[in-house]
């Protein structure tokens, strides 16, 4: 792994969920998010699943960084859809409900491992060939006291099609990890009055085969953003308030970004980060550096 300082650079990168949903969320709690844990089982599916063999998917719900001292946002639940080994028909869905009074979801709480499972439910064996996410309509950003609401970019649609290629085999447990996007997600409207609106943003990560990444940075006061970087596609997180940041991704080699989100300190890389299956790479502590 090598580091290296990045001058006045500006990023805008996305995150990640999970077939068991977590809420802010970890995709996958194995071990991304193990310290909130709610669980939400399927309500309904589109036809009724035979008797043959299942597999049990669990979808969680992760967060990335924004510039926000909180985000809520409202989720009502996840379809999903496939095709069933055996069945020459077309692709069948079935909605994963969040079940709780209180649909909106804190956000901007779910890192450093933490996650909320939206649904866990039996499958049959087959294929996930897709996800949308079905938005509710209460969304909410707050910095300081100040609070604002925001509204959905399109209104008329509540889904967010995430495509997807998940083999289920019988009698396994499968992790689906959804990250959101915030910075990227939260769009400002107007300056005046200030207005900002929800055009949600979401990656998917099929946990169950995955690695980890994770490290702690400092100080915790400057807010950084984290981001975990392949190529052009990129995830990012906050710190916890003890400084620690954790990423759940596919195996393959990565960089990690390091953004003070601050003009006053140096931005810094670390590259060539090595991801195994089943292991966790641990990151050195950084320290961010005021600029000379």
């Amino acid at each position: 792994m090598n580091y290296g300082e990045i001058g006045n650079s500006t990023w805008i990168l996305p995150s990640f969920f999970c077939l068991t949903f977590w809420t802010k969320f970890a995709l996958v709690k194995r071990h991304y998010l193990f310290s909130i844990l709610l669980v939400a089982w399927l309500g309904y599916s589109c036809e009724s699943v035979d008797s043959g063999p299942q597999a049990l998917v669990n979808l969680i719900l992760v967060d990335s960084p924004a510039k926000w001292d909180s985000v809520l946002v409202e989720i009502e639940g996840v379809e999903v859809e496939m095709l069933i080994e055996g069945r020459e028909t077309g692709s069948q869905n079935f909605y994963f409900e969040y079940k709780t009074g209180d649909k909106q979801i804190r956000i901007s709480d779910l890192v450093g491992g933490r996650g909320l499972i939206i649904g866990r439910e039996e499958l049959p064996v087959g294929k996930i060939i897709g996800l949308s996410v079905r938005m509710g309509t209460s969304h909410a950003l707050y910095q300081g006291e100040k609070g604002y609401s925001m509204s959905l970019v399109d209104p008329t649609n509540l889904f967010v099609p995430l495509p997807a290629n998940v083999d289920l085999e019988s009698g396994i447990a499968y992790d689906i990890i959804l990250d959101m996007d915030l910075d990227k997600s939260i769009l400002q409207k107007s300056t005046s009055p200030l207005q900002f609106q929800l055009e949600p943003s979401f990656t998917l990560v099929e946990g169950t085969f995955a690695g980890e990444v994770q490290g702690t940075a400092a100080p915790v006061s400057l807010k950084p953003a984290i981001y975990l970087i392949q190529g052009t596609d990129s995830i990012s997180t906050h710190l916890t308030t003890s400084g620690a940041y954790l990423f759940r991704v596919a195996p393959g080699s990565y960089s990690v970004y390091f953004d003070p989100k601050d003009s006053n300190y140096d931005a810094a890389i670390l590259t060539d980060v090595i991801v195994e299956r089943g292991k966790s790479t641990q990151i050195p502590l950084h320290t961010f550096q005021v600029k000379p």
